[in-house]
């Protein structure tokens, strides 16, 4: 949607749909990494970063479900818990939420219209502009604190001007290169840039060489490092509705967990997720039970509104969704797809031109019967025909070719009552996915 920010006038302090409008318009800014922008926004707003109390969340991979993770913990312990993540697959409301609760309308209208004038005079992006209303919104709700995950990279991403009382790495693997740079070292380097002097970072990264990086940048920063591997976990069932598995921590074991979230990935955020929270209350940030530990991992999906994680959507037929948008994400969500026994999908795949698509359409063939190849409506989507081509090479049968809702569609009529049908490759994909089987209106977004 191409929106001239400057032209949408007082509307925009009475319309919803004008003050997304205007959001969405500062796409035209396009990327911008540094941080002089919003600190300076934040500046003029009062800086509401320095008004709640925050844990930073970073990763390639897995960093969304951490997140959630975290904030569903907390929540259950009665805290007042800001979740700030990115992007949305629907509404841009679920990105900024309060205990599961996203931003009202009203609230959006009302701090678009006060930030609308700083914007304009600074050529703020849209990221920027997201970043700064979310921080100011959880700092007037009083929100005890607030999971922020960053939006791309670390160093010098916008969300990268909070205080945090712990920052997080999940893991590390190549994307966004032509950006973050194509050596795994590289990517670390900017990932660890969210870690803070004195402030203990704690990471599940597995690679050699990242790993050095992020050590040496605590050590840079006089940065405690602490390592999922010293979190043990066994998983002792799973199915498509989540995991059962027993943790050991710290001298405490957790037995019988159950995760609400399937996928043994799932179980290595986890345990991140609970060392973060061992962490914060060593600090004497939190205080957590053991009951509120069970509550917010079994709940993860209902008290902060995290979707298509390897999620059933849909029954008959039976529609999965996942979010996995690189080829480590594709890697481990078909991993995790044939330790459940499902192998025989009707696949709808989508992915943006800046991915490196075919280690991910090789991967994918293992779990695919069939393919339906859609383009999403951002500029940022690869073309359907180029991937026809790739999965060809692969001897998948490429059986459709459009549109996110006519893919769908036909994949839906394809798999009749008893078929499978998988979702994955972007948010965007996704997003409009849900939009469509929700019948709900969908505008994309670049960022």
């Amino acid at each position: 949607m191409a929106v001239n920010p400057s032209s949408q006038g007082e509307s925009l302090l009475n319309s919803f749909d004008d003050a997304i409008a205007f959001l969405y318009g500062l796409q035209k800014s396009g990327m911008k990494f540094g941080l002089r922008n919003i600190r300076r926004l934040l500046l003029r707003l009062g800086n509401p970063e320095s008004n709640f109390r925050s844990i930073h969340v970073a990763g390639s991979n897995g960093k969304g479900s951490t997140a959630a993770m975290i904030a569903a913990i907390l929540s259950a312990a009665g805290y007042r818990t800001g979740l700030y993540t990115s992007p949305h697959l629907v509404s841009f409301r679920e990105r900024i939420r309060i205990n599961g609760r996203p931003i009202a309308p009203s609230d959006i209208v009302r701090l678009v219209g006060l930030l609308r004038k700083m914007v304009n005079r600074d050529e703020v992006t849209f990221f920027e502009t997201t970043t700064a209303l979310a921080f100011k919104y959880f700092a007037e709700q009083k929100t005890d604190i607030v999971v922020v995950e960053t939006g791309l990279g670390g160093r010098l991403d916008a969300t990268n001007v909070i205080q945090p009382e712990a920052s997080v790495i999940t893991t590390i693997s190549r994307e966004h290169t032509e950006i973050l740079g194509n050596l795994i070292g590289t990517i670390a380097y900017e990932k660890a840039g969210i870690i803070k002097p004195g402030i203990p970072c704690i990471t599940g990264v597995r690679s050699r060489r990242a790993l050095d990086v992020i050590r040496a940048a605590a050590r840079a920063q006089k940065a405690p490092i602490l390592h999922s591997n010293r979190v043990r976990t066994r998983v002792k069932n799973q199915s498509i509705r989540g995991t059962c598995v027993d943790i050991g921590l710290q001298g405490k074991s957790y037995r019988d967990l159950f995760l609400d979230l399937p996928g043994h990935h799932q179980v290595e955020n986890a345990r991140i997720a609970l060392l973060v929270i061992r962490v914060l209350e060593s600090r004497g940030v939190v205080r957590i039970s053991d009951e509120s530990i069970r509550e917010g991992l079994a709940e993860v999906q209902a008290r902060t509104g995290l979707r298509s994680r390897l999620s059933v959507v849909h029954a008959k037929p039976r529609i999965i969704m996942d979010v996995a948008h690189n080829p480590a994400g594709i890697k481990t969500l078909v991993k995790e797809l044939k330790r459940l026994g499902i192998v025989k999908t009707i696949l709808v795949f989508g992915v943006m031109k800046d991915k490196k698509f075919h280690p991910m359409v090789a991967t994918l063939r293992e779990v695919s019967s069939c393919a339906i190849l859609v383009q999403p409506a951002t500029e940022r989507a690869q073309e359907a025909t180029v991937l026809k081509r790739q999965f060809k090479e692969v001897d998948v049968p490429v059986l459709f070719t459009g549109s996110v809702r006519d893919g769908i569609t036909f994949a839906m009529k394809k798999a009749g009552s008893v078929g499978t049908v998988l979702v994955t490759g972007s948010h965007f994909v996704v997003g409009e996915a849900l939009a469509f089987l929700e019948g709900k209106k969908y505008l994309t977004i670049n960022q």
